[in-house]
C-alpha cells in the first residue's frame, strides 16, 4: 500500500521584475507554478497584485510585479522549489508560509509616508 503523503496549505509572496514584458512575466509565472504543480503541488488561488514601489531597493530595482499565490504541496518540496527560485533571475524576493486558509480576496495597506 503507498504511504499517504500530507501536503501543507502554503501561502507564497513572489516579486518579480517590474521591467518583464507581459508575457515574460507569465513565462516567469508560469514557471514558478509549474516547478509546484510537477511537484505534486496544486494551485489554488493566484492574487495578481500589480506592480509596486517596493519599501527599499533590491539589486538597483526599486518598483515590482507582486503575486500572492495559494498552494497546497507535499512539504518535503520546498527546499527543492527554493532551490528553483534562487536560479530564477526574473525573481526579486519570495516568500514561503504555512496557511490556514486560502484568502479570496487581499488588499494590502498603504507603506506610511517616512519622512
Amino acid at each position: 500500500m503507498a504511504k499517504q503523503v500530507r501536503k501543507q496549505l502554503y501561502e507564497g509572496m513572489y516579486i518579480l521584475s517590474a521591467t518583464l514584458s507581459d508575457d515574460a512575466r507569465q513565462k516567469a509565472l508560469d514557471k514558478i507554478t509549474s516547478g509546484i504543480t510537477d511537484r505534486g503541488g496544486e494551485i489554488h488561488k493566484i492574487h495578481d497584485q500589480g506592480r509596486k514601489k517596493m519599501a527599499y531597493e533590491i539589486d538597483g530595482k526599486r518598483e515590482g510585479h507582486y503575486f500572492l499565490i495559494y498552494f497546497t504541496s507535499p512539504a518535503n518540496v520546498l527546499n527543492d522549489l527554493w532551490r528553483d527560485y534562487h536560479l530564477n533571475e526574473d525573481l526579486i524576493r519570495f516568500v514561503t508560509m504555512t496557511a490556514d486558509q486560502v484568502m479570496e480576496k487581499v488588499e494590502f495597506k498603504p507603506l506610511p509616508q517616512l519622512g
